[in-house]
């Protein structure tokens, strides 16, 4: 190809037009081979069967003088003959798949051996009838000359000796093994008999295994091939599981310090491994004389001989100090700590003071080896907590989650964003300590590192702000101002980057901030934003999800004023937005609306605005909205809504009568008979609807308890600001009578304390309704949604709110976004229903009360005037 020069104005010479022909000519050149490798109509001839032929006869035409492709076909489709006939498959066609087998390519193989495996798993056949027409052909396969073709045959025996009865896989499978097994055997076949013979060992007694299994065992391990005792070390750990705690001790242990001791690096690294799984098998005797000193030569090696061993030496790191805890000398604890340590920051040493000339360039092998070991220490971190101890977690490990966390590699912080959970939960009242690091990782450049984070969320904040009464409200003082604003960074990197499903995620998470911050805080900082995403984005998961959390950032909203806004917000920009998608994305708010709110609530506000959508010049919407009409028919109670109960009504007549779009009119049609099949709910309850009225009354009474804690905290203000302007005045008044004598000093003083005493008694009374307002917050949550809607009383944990937003989180409601736990009694069930009322029948006792009074004293006095008179 000619290279492309650019010229002021195009060049139209001679050279040039050749030079372009000569480029053409090659791209035709490229496409010949294409053309030639078209069928010839006599390749077409031998690929066409017969129409009229059945599937049996079909595959048996196909496997005799068909292409290879065709008879892999029908192989791949053996499971299908099975089910549909599997006498006559068993008869013709097994057959000739036995005899193509012989001669068959790879692709045949590895076909044939997923095929019998799938015949397996659906039972199209019994079990004996399989081990006799299916084993054979199975076992002829194992000893393939391709390596993969021998393994895809190998596993399907494997999975067949779990079905297989003990006399079938003895007479069949192990006496063939005894020969299979022998040094003069192919390389393959040895390692065939190492893996037969990790999965038999589960399948006999002890005693046959210790008669005729081990003994093989113990050849295998001493075979001359590095591979064979590779394997064989592998598959010990099965056969110790077979064997009992005993013949471990006495057989395999041995063999494994043996083996422990090999030339072969991967020999030594099957037998570390081996050991750390079998330690639970191990007395402590063993593990003391025999396992601490190997490990020990392991972690020495590591660094100076074998560094093949490090990778798995910092996987299993974790399991082996917890497992050998309780041998370990304090010296020893300490030495396997710094050896944690160092394998933190393995690659990331600063080599100062050192000559260019020591200085060597790591290759990027060692480097994928590195980042490879610090990802292995970040998984076990959580691990290294339980084994120094949560309570020292500050002065001994803190400076290594510390570079975990800010690891200049991302599959490292994707790790420990991970077990940041873990970590939380380990460190119970001290989780404040790791605050600074989970907003590192909410920062975290990786989308990745977010996504990992974001999974717990809702249960890493709440630890954040409730974990542990000693933990102390300094701390979740100083947490929140940059907490808040990495939230805030997280879904705005989110929502910039192409990987909606992350942001999705961290929208319908961010559900849980109602009960870790306050009310206002969400209302600026995220609610609007959420409203800003259903109208922006062009993501229906993302809006969705925008959408269910504004819904549920309103429903625990505490100002009435700022409610409303919102609520005129949907209404305007939404279901009367210019666009045909944001009244969609309305509908779709209305029905998280009837799902965490109250029937009365959606009635209120958002039943007749739905209603007009049935004008809506586009089809889309009004056929979203007859889907959504039977919900909300259901939110209506009879007399109360009956006039609701019209509209809907009339707009139903008007959509038949008026709908000109088909699919329209048939899905009106079709909700039109599901809503005379629908039974309306009453204002009293009924049995039938018992659960459902009850926990839509608890919703209603809930949502009055938010208007009447939100009255309480006004006169709570008020009464506060009375009281600064009294003691104003007072110390005013102080101050100009100083030099007054001191009998008026002390009038003034008196009089103090009773005009407080007079409005403490008055706060008496509404705290009591405060604290009738927190007896739901303790409520039982549905288990499904409790880490977006747990509701902790944070009173005494929040330091950071002020006294208003204070009492507000005291007063946390607890109610569920999807659906609220029912009581399971009729007892609980009344006091439940009862309780909306007992104001009101306090009210009207006390009035009655009262005019009893005015009329008796009214009585008094026409007798007195009676006596007089007379």
């Amino acid at each position: 190809m000619h290279p492309i020069i650019f010229f002021s104005k195009m060049d139209f010479s001679q050279s040039n037009l050749f030079g372009y022909i000569e480029d053409l000519q090659e791209l035709t050149i490229i496409e010949r081979p294409v053309r030639r490798s078209l069928k010839t109509p006599e390749e077409i001839e031998r690929l066409t069967v017969d129409e009229e032929l059945s599937d049996i006869e079909r595959a048996v035409y196909l496997l005799s003088s068909g292409q290879d492709i065709q008879g892999t076909s029908v192989v791949a489709n053996l499971p299908v003959l099975m089910r549909q006939n599997p006498a006559e498959t068993l008869r013709r066609v097994l057959p000739k798949i036995r005899e193509v087998l012989h001669v068959a390519g790879v692709e045949m193989q590895l076909t044939a051996a997923v095929s019998f495996l799938t015949v397996l798993q659906e039972e199209s056949v019994s079990i004996h009838t399989y081990s006799h027409s299916f084993l054979h052909i199975i076992l002829q396969n194992l000893e393939h000359r391709d390596a993969g073709v021998s393994n895809a045959w190998l596993e399907t025996l494997l999975a067949v000796i779990e079905a297989l009865p003990k006399e079938t896989i003895r007479h069949e499978i192990l006496n063939p093994l005894v020969s299979k097994a022998q040094l003069s055997q192919t390389l393959q076949s040895r390692l065939v008999s190492c893996k037969i013979m990790g999965k038999l060992a589960n399948k006999f007694e002890a005693h046959i295994i210790k008669r005729e299994i081990l003994p093989l065992v113990k050849s295998l391990c001493q075979d001359v091939e590095y591979e064979v005792r590779t394997c064989m070390c592998r598959q010990l750990e099965h056969i110790a599981q077979g064997i009992g705690t005993e013949l471990t001790k006495t057989v395999v242990l041995p063999e494994l310090v043996e083996l422990a001791r090999d030339e072969g690096s991967s020999v030594r690294l099957a037998a570390f491994e081996t050991l750390v799984n079998l330690l639970d098998m191990f007395d402590a005797d063993d593990r003391s004389q025999t396992v601490l000193p190997l490990v020990k030569s392991f972690c020495e090696k590591s660094f100076k001989a074998d560094e093949s061993i490090l990778v798995s030496l910092s996987f299993h790191l974790g399991k082996l100090c917890n497992g050998l805890y309780g041998i370990f000398t304090p010296e020893q604890h300490l030495r396997f700590l710094e050896f944690y340590k160092k394998l933190s920051t393995l690659g990331l040493q600063q080599e100062n003071g050192h000559n260019d000339n020591q200085l060597e360039l790591q290759t990027l092998e060692q480097e994928k080896k590195y980042i490879s070991v610090r990802k292995n220490c970040a998984y076990n971190f959580p691990a290294m907590i339980v084994f120094v101890d949560p309570k020292n977690f500050h002065l001994e490990l803190y400076s290594i989650f510390f570079c975990l966390c800010h690891d200049p590699e991302v599959p490292v912080r994707y790790t420990m964003a991970i077990s940041f959970y873990e970590v939380a939960k380990l460190l119970n009242s001290g989780v404040y300590t790791i605050h600074k690091e989970l907003v590192t990782l909410l920062q975290d450049e990786s989308l990745e590192v977010l996504d990992a984070l974001v999974g717990h969320l809702p249960e890493i904040l709440e630890l954040m702000t409730n974990g542990g009464e000693n933990s102390g409200s300094e701390s979740k003082l100083l947490s929140i101002p940059d907490l808040i604003p990495a939230l805030t960074t997280a879904e705005q990197r989110a929502a910039t980057s192409l990987k909606w499903r992350t942001h999705e995620k961290l929208l319908q998470k961010y559900a849980c901030l109602p009960h870790i911050i306050s009310s206002d805080q969400i209302y600026y900082r995220f609610l609007h934003r959420m409203l800003t995403i259903i109208l922006t984005n062009n993501v229906l998961p993302v809006q969705k999800a925008a959408a269910r959390t504004l819904c549920v950032y309103l429903r625990y909203n505490r100002k009435q004023e700022q409610r409303h806004e919102v609520i005129q917000k949907l209404i305007e920009q939404l279901g009367q937005g210019k666009s045909y998608w944001n009244r969609l994305r309305f509908l779709d708010t209305c029905e998280f609306i009837m799902e965490l709110f109250s029937k009365s609530f959606f009635c209120k506000y958002f039943f007749l605005p739905v209603l007009e959508l049935t004008h809506d010049p586009v089809a889309n919407v009004r056929m979203k909205l007859c889907y959504l009409l039977p919900k909300v028919k259901s939110t209506l109670k009879i007399p109360t809504d009956k006039h609701l109960l019209q509209q809907l009504e009339l707009c139903i007549r008007k959509l038949l009568c008026q709908e000109k779009d088909k699919d329209v009119l048939t899905i009106v049609k079709r909700t039109v008979l599901e809503l005379d099949r629908m039974e309306i709910s009453v204002d009293v309850f009924q049995k039938r609807f018992y659960e459902n009225d009850l926990l839509d009354q608890e919703k209603e009474r809930q949502e009055h308890l938010l208007l009447e804690m939100e009255q309480l905290e006004k006169e709570k203000q008020q009464n506060e600001g009375r009281s600064t302007n009294v003691n104003d005045k007072m110390f005013e008044k102080k101050r100009r009578d100083s030099k007054t004598s001191s009998v008026l000093t002390k009038s003034i003083t008196l009089s103090v304390p009773g005009s407080s005493s007079g409005t403490s008694a008055g706060k008496e009374d509404k705290k009591s309704k405060l604290v009738r307002s927190q007896s739901f917050s303790t409520q039982a949550l549905h288990p499904k949604y409790s880490n977006i809607d747990k509701c902790p009383n944070k009173s005494s944990a929040t330091g950071y709110t002020s006294s208003v937003s204070g009492v507000g989180k005291s007063c946390m409601l607890s109610f569920s976004d999807d659906s609220f736990r029912t009581h399971s009694t009729g007892n609980s069930g009344n006091a439940a229903f009862l309780s909306s009322s007992s104001s009101r029948n306090l009210f009207n006792s006390a009035d009655q009360k009262n005019n009893g009074n005015k009329e008796s004293q009214s009585r008094k006095m026409s007798i007195k005037n009676r006596k007089s008179n007379s």
